[in-house]
């Protein structure tokens, strides 16, 4: 459940990201208000979110369900003739790379360092940094970059999410009631009501308060995240097959364009994810920091440290 706890805690975020507009509601009567409208709003984000469990069950059941299963039965059977070939190709290509093997960069460079034993340069992103020789298991070492990667790719998606709205609505003159990300959240503590899309009566959860969005996004992951616990043949049901493995799904719903095709770009690809993962972990660290200390937006203390970096900068905004 890591990826829930990282989802809802960047739901309030997502309605910014979307074009929420903020209205608040006369004080004498906000919480009559908002009791009268919590039943109807809470019974549609509990229709809403179990929604996908049950399409997906009427879709497998279906006549339809069983068309799909028979097609993705032949190309399963396609693939795991070909498998062996593919894993010798991605073999080959890992061992030409430069990112694997023991000849690899290393986190201290050139400065002699005993690595451990266990980092062999066979993951992405293997530096052989583990000080505290969590990964000398290999079952937790599976499970712990598995970890890894899945927080990455929440932290660069919801980077991502933060950042757009400044820069739309500072260099593209797109209007947002709020686009800081962390005054939209704090819209909700205060009771305010997001319309979502700039449409006036378009709550979805929108009139609720935190408890309520935390519910919906709570609903909303059991499906992935149950998925991701069976594994990848959990779609199969909907004559989905995905060829990869739990952190390289592959397929058409995780692969669109193909890009694992070839062996050698598909090894750099993973090296650049793990890498771009981690600097976004580290951002987030950094988004948290700014609202605490400089009550702004990552883009605005972008924009305030370059016009001035002796008088803004994290020594002065800590300090001063």
């Amino acid at each position: 459940m890591a990826s829930s706890i990282l989802a809802t805690s960047e739901a309030c975020s997502w309605g910014k990201f979307h074009g929420a507009r903020r209205r608040r509601a006369p004080r004498r009567c906000r919480n009559a208000c908002s009791c009268r409208a919590s039943w109807q709003e809470l019974a549609g984000v509990l229709v809403f979110s179990a929604f996908p469990f049950t399409a997906v069950k009427a879709i497998a059941n279906s006549s339809l369900g069983k068309q799909l299963q028979e097609r993705m039965q032949e190309t399963k059977a396609a693939a795991e003739n070909s498998r062996s070939a593919v894993d010798a190709a991605r073999m080959r290509a890992r061992d030409a790379s430069v990112w694997f093997g023991q000849d690899r960069p290393k986190w201290l460079g050139p400065i002699p360092y005993d690595y451990p034993d266990h980092l062999q340069g066979s993951f992405p992103g293997d530096y052989g940094f583990d000080i505290a020789g969590l990964g000398k298991d290999p079952a937790k070492f599976d499970k712990f970059f598995n970890f890894e990667i899945l927080h990455a790719r929440w932290a660069m998606l919801a980077a991502l999410g933060v950042v757009i709205p400044e820069v739309l609505e500072k260099f593209f003159g797109v209007k947002f009631a709020e686009s800081v990300w962390w005054r939209v959240g704090y819209a909700k503590l205060e009771g305010d009501t997001l319309d979502y899309l700039g449409i006036p009566g378009l709550h979805i959860v929108g009139a609720q308060g935190i408890l309520v969005i935390a519910i919906c996004q709570f609903l909303l992951m059991v499906g992935p995240e149950y998925a991701r616990y069976c594994g990848i043949e959990a779609l199969e049901p909907l004559g989905i097959y995905l060829p990869g493995d739990i952190n390289y799904p592959g397929g058409v719903l995780f692969d669109p364009l193909g890009l694992s095709k070839d062996p050698a770009t598909f090894e750099e690809l993973k090296v650049k994810e793990i890498k771009n993962g981690r600097l976004a972990m580290v951002a987030w660290l950094g988004f948290y920091v700014q609202a605490l200390v400089t009550k702004k937006g990552p883009l605005e203390n972008l924009l305030d440290h370059l016009q001035d970096p002796l008088h803004n900068n994290a020594v002065t905004s800590i300090l001063l």
